[in-house]
Formats: C-alpha cells, sequence, structure tokens
C-alpha cells in the first residue's frame, strides 16, 4: 500500500501549505542538539544495511517492541540484523498514533524515495532496497546529512573526551555541514552517585589537577571548559532530574566535598547544597566565555534495574518524572541574574505538566540585553511528538513570544533521524495557517512567512553565531 505521507501532510489549509513550502521548507537545518557519533561523520561511514544506521540504538523502537511482545534477541540481542528489521517491521502497523509511525514513513520516503507502508509483507523489499542503497557512497553520513540541507550538528561530549575527532572534523576542507559539541558535565555535578571519585580520579589524569579539594576541582573544570572553547564549543548540556539549589557557604561546600573524597557519607542537603554550587561555578564559566547553556529537566531514568544491569543506560528504560521544578530553578537563575552572570540559557521540560511553569520562568530573565536570552525548548524525548510540540508551542505563544524561539533539536543518536525537523516545522506552520483561516491571525504571508523562517532556522543561526 502507498504511504499517507503526501506533500501535504499535516497541513490542513491554503495558508499553512503556503507557509511550509514557500518559507519553512526551503530552510537549512541547524541540529543544535544531539548524540550522533563524530566518529562516523568524520570517517563518513558507510552502514553495511538499513538496521546499524535505523534500529540499532534507537531506544524509542526498542520500547515499541518490547510493548509487542519482541523477544530481546531481535532488539538488542545476537540475532542477526535482516531479523531486527524483520520484528520491526512487523512492530510498524501496532505503532499507529505513535509518533514512530510518522517518523517511519517520513524517514523511509525523504531518505530512500521509499513510498510504501513498512509491514510485514513490504518488509524483505524495503530492507533490502534501502539497505542497497546505504551500502553506497551516496548514502555515507555526511550525505545523508546532506540530503536533509543540515547545516550545523552539535554533539555531546563528555569532559574527558579528547574532541580529537572534532580538531580532525575542522581540518578538512571537503566538509560542508559544520560539526560542533556540547559541554556535558553531569558525572561532576551528581555527587550523590556511587562512581563521583572515581569519575574526578579520571578528570584528574585528564586535567594533570590533583583533585583533592573543591578548588582544584573548580581549577580542573575550568581547564577542560577552556579546552572545549579552544575546540569551537560554545554549548554546555546538562541532564538532570531538577535543579538542586540549597543555600550554602563556600566553607560547607569545601567540607561537603572532602566528606566524599573521603567516602563518608553525605546527607541529601549537603547532596542539594554541592549540587547548586557546583552548578553556579559551570553557569558563572560559560558566562565568561559567552556560551549557551542547556537543561534538560524531569527525566526519571533507569527504572528497570535488573534490565539496567544487562544493557546499560540509554537503552530505554526511561520515564516522565514529576519533579518539583519552579522554585528552585527560580533561585538558580536569579542568583546568576543578580551577579549579572546568567548567560544565554535555553530550559526543556519532560513533563508536560511544566509547560506553563516554564514558558512563564524564561520571561523572569529576559532582559532586554539579547533577543530570545532565556529560552523555553522544543518538546523533548517523550514530548517531540505532534500533541507534545503542540502544546509547547501554545504555551511558548501564551505566555512568551514564539517569534524569538530557536526552534526543533533531533536529540538523536541516528543519522536518519532529521525528517523531525520537517514533522516540527509542519506543525508549526499548520498552527499559523488555522489562525489565518479563523481570522485570529491576518492574512500576511510576508510577516508570518518571516516569522515562520526565523522559528525554522534564522533565531538558531543569530542565538548560537554558527
Amino acid at each position: 500500500m502507498k504511504t499517507f505521507i503526501t506533500d501535504n501532510f499535516l497541513l490542513e489549509n491554503k495558508y499553512a501549505e503556503e507557509l511550509y513550502h514557500n518559507y519553512s521548507s526551503k530552510m537549512p537545518i541547524i541540529d543544535y542538539h544531539c548524540h550522533l557519533p563524530p566518529k562516523d561523520i568524520v570517517n563518513n561511514t558507510v552502514f553495511e544495511n538499513i538496521t546499524k544506521v535505523w534500529i540499532n540504538g534507537d531506544h524509542y523502537k526498542w520500547r515499541a517492541m518490547r510493548t509487542l511482545g519482541v523477544d530481546e534477541k531481535f532488539i538488542t540481542g545476537n540475532s542477526t540484523d535482516k531479523e531486527k528489521f524483520m520484528n520491526w517491521a512487523n512492530t510498524v502497523p501496532y505503532t499507529m498514533r505513535n509518533p514512530l509511525y510518522h517518523w517511519t514513513h517520513l524517514e523511509l520516503s525523504r531518505y530512500f524515495d521509499i513510498n510504501e507502508l513498512l509491514n510485514e509483507k513490504s518488509a524483505e523489499a524495503i530492507y533490502t532496497e534501502a539497505s542497497s542503497k546505504l551500502n553506497s557512497e551516496a548514502y555515507s553520513c555526511r550525505n545523508l546529512l546532506n540530503k536533509m540541507n543540515v547545516e550545523v550538528v552539535c554533539t555531546t561530549e563528555d569532559p574527558l573526551d579528547s574532541l580529537d575527532l572534532h580538531a580532525e572534523y575542522l581540518k578538512d576542507k571537503t566538509a560542508t555541514t559544520k560539526m560542533s559539541t556540547a559541554f556535558r558535565p553531569d558525572k561532576v555535578i551528581l555527587i550523590g552517585a556511587d562512581d563521583f571519585n572515581s569519575y574526578l580520579d579520571k578528570l584528574a589524569i585528564v586535567t594533570g589537577v590533583e583533585i583533592n579539594s573543591y578548588d582544584s576541582l573548580c581549577n580542573a573544570l575550568r581547564n577542560r571548559i577552556q579546552y572545549f572553547h579552544d575546540h569551537s564549543c560554545r554549548l554546555s548540556d546538562h541532564g538532570l532530574n531538577q535543579i538542586n539549589f540549597e543555600d550554602f557557604t563556600e566553607a560547607e561546600i569545601k567540607s561537603i566535598f572532602n566528606k566524599k573524597r573521603s567516602n563518608q557519607t553525605i546527607t541529601l542537603k549537603e547532596i542539594r547544597q554541592y549540587e547548586g554550587a557546583i552548578l553556579s561555578f559551570l553557569a558563572e564559566t560559560y558566562h565568561e566565555l559567552g556560551w549557551v547553556q542547556q537543561f534538560h529537566l524531569g527525566a526519571l531514568r533507569n527504572n528497570n534495574r535488573r534490565m539496567l544491569a544487562q544493557l546499560g543506560p540509554d537503552t530505554g528504560w526511561d520515564s516522565i518524572g514529576d519533579y518539583s521544578q519552579a522554585e528552585n530553578l527560580s533561585k538558580f537563575l536569579n542568583a546568576l541574574d543578580t551577579k549579572d552572570k546568567l548567560t544565554k540559557t535555553i530550559i526543556y521540560n519532560l513533563n508536560p505538566a511544566d509547560n506553563e511553569v516554564m514558558a512563564t520562568m524564561i520571561g523572569n530573565f529576559n532582559d532586554g540585553s539579547v533577543k530570545g536570552k532565556v529560552q523555553f525548548g522544543s518538546g523533548w524525548w517523550f514530548l517531540d511528538q505532534k500533541d507534545g510540540m503542540t502544546k509547547q508551542l501554545n504555551a511558548l505563544s501564551n505566555m512568551g513570544l514564539i517569534s524569538c524561539f530557536v526552534g526543533m533539536l533531533t536529540d538523536s543518536r541516528s543519522f536518519l533521524s532529521f525528517p523531525r525537523h520537517e514533522y516540527f516545522r509542519r506543525i508549526v506552520c499548520n498552527l499559523f495557517g488555522q489562525e489565518i483561516e479563523k481570522g485570529e491571525l491576518p492574512n500576511d504571508m510576508e510577516w508570518i512567512g518571516k516569522i515562520i523562517e526565523d522559528i525554522s532556522y534564522n533565531n538558531a543561526k543569530e542565538y548560537f553565531k554558527f
């Protein structure tokens, strides 16, 4: 059966169609937060088959397959790549009304010109055709990015990373897509973690700084931030349950750090004090260097301890958390703003109940110094689907300025995920198109078209200075 993905997919009237086709679709993509492997971009990897680029590492698909009762050997186990694909193909018809159904068929269409529905009957032919195309230079990693008009990708690296791959890529004059990175120091923030001290030992080796005090930790982190800066990094990212910000003194933080380094037990209050202190240090350092800081808040990670032990983190056992966000986030941002050390900031929430919290919080710290200085980030993870994105866009529109929004990102590990930008753009254009048709917005295509182009690309280009 032919696909339902038409030229006007998700576009419900002529205004939405005009906004998408004449304004949004032509704009390049700036993917300012993803988890693509830099090695594949540097080496311009050619994938052997579609499973290796499309199913391996995709915990969205894995969760759906598990729900349908697919055995783990056909998901992350030792079955063949073709067997894994066949099991995914059998799952797809059952994903209707899940964004996976839309993404699957968008990706098959946009990358491979395959416009058949993926199911048990079509699986063999689609596997053969897509794998045949992928196993060629025309479908190498860089060419997959070029197909989607990707101008910038920003990967995410730990402070321990050498960034050698980024440095190598920067020297490659044949590269057409820019690759940058984001500094992700979660492991130095989460002092309550069992591996905190062992991680600091590794950081000490990388920096050449003996980390035996809180001050020496700050010195080591400053060393790595400057190192990332010298390698063209201009963003940080933090994946936290919530911002912890408990009142503290310098003496208290030094004492807490010494206790942890001596393997003594620290209290929940002490954990929160330390996390607020180190996060403040990091944020002030980002401000000094003119970076953008990102906070991904609200995930309840690694819920299934049995499967975590078997497969490790980031394998599909996370969910939305119901943490309290507003008060401590306000304290944290206010502490930075009071010192005039609040840099450009993007805040993402995973719990849709926090949409209005975040949409109003950003307005407290947009001080007129920079357009859209503090941003309410796009629908993330479980919310990067039609309903989640629409709710985020509506909350931002109602309580802020959607015209200043820096738009979509993939947050993905897959080179086939970039049609998510198209998905987002179609949803945005449809929202505006609906309101033009209702008479709630003027039929001023030139002006609204400009806003659409800004949300799609221009705002991110200006904000990140890529």
